[in-house]
């Protein structure tokens, strides 16, 4: 046994497969981000026509 096979290396593919998920991942955030609503819009409470006793 030569040490070349130690479980603790990735190989090529690995890293390639690897590479490509973390860079997927940052697309996704930056998507997500870009799509994002601030809170406050998502908060601000708008009553209801019906509610409010106008016909």
């Amino acid at each position: 046994m030569s040490g070349k096979d130690d479980i603790g290396t990735p190989n090529t593919g690995e890293q390639i497969d690897a590479a490509e998920r973390e860079e997927a991942k940052r697309r996704l955030l930056a998507q997500a981000e870009a799509e994002r609503i601030p809170a406050e819009e998502t908060t601000r409470a708008v009553p209801d026509r019906r509610w409010r006793g106008e016909p």
